[in-house]
């Protein structure tokens, strides 16, 4: 399956990058995405949340008052959660939201992703390009040429490239990663992916 390649200026060139079908052209797994998608935004939350239940409450424990004869419901120590101040029944504790998803499916999820972006053509091949300094109005332009700048953009590099990720920094809606650390939930949440054309191959033997 072949793909044209374009320049830094948006233009198409006469090469042409043949992408393999293993990576590319697989059946999707639409559930493999979802449960890498979800395991990776569960990584990301802290789960530090916390909050204190009557055990943990600073407070007397002296019995407010007489268990009967006042006409009102009987109550506890001031630390009861009915009163403000009091514990919290069955508050969040802090906890790992992370969990395990086999290294098989997550390759698959990857693939299939990469399959839904190329069969709605949303995969464009860029030459190997560099600047010479970090330079965000470079790179503006560049997404500019293809049309990118007010839509989600990831460029995906075959090796750390510093200039190109400095000069991608201050742009909200850009994101630059290399190929080794492509993951399922970066592939979905792009509108379009730019593919250096020396990552192609890093991602072919990735995955």
């Amino acid at each position: 399956m072949k793909i044209a390649v374009h320049n830094i200026k948006g233009k198409e060139t006469k090469k042409k990058v043949d992408l393999s079908k293993d990576v590319f052209g697989i059946e999707p797994n639409d559930h493999a995405i979802y449960l890498d998608v979800k395991q990776h935004l569960a990584s990301q939350r802290s789960g530090t949340h916390s909050s204190k239940e009557r055990g943990q409450i600073a407070g007397s424990r002296r019995k407010l008052r007489k268990q009967k004869g006042s006409g009102a419901a009987r109550v506890g120590d001031i630390k009861n959660p009915i009163f403000r101040g009091g514990g919290r029944v069955f508050g969040p504790r802090p906890r790992n939201y992370g969990f395990k998803v086999n290294k098989k499916v997550k390759r698959l999820a990857r693939k299939s992703a990469l399959t839904h972006k190329l069969n709605e053509n949303n995969i464009i091949i860029v030459e190997d390009f560099n600047f010479d300094t970090p330079s965000t109005k470079l790179y503006s332009n560049a997404l500019a040429s293809f049309e990118l700048l007010d839509n989600k953009s990831l460029l995906v590099l075959d090796k750390p490239n510093n200039n190109i990720l400095l000069s991608s920094r201050n742009l909200r809606k850009a994101k630059v990663v290399l190929a080794s650390e492509l993951n399922t939930y970066d592939i979905m949440n792009a509108s379009k992916m730019l593919f250096i054309e020396s990552s192609i191959k890093v991602v072919e033997e990735t995955f």
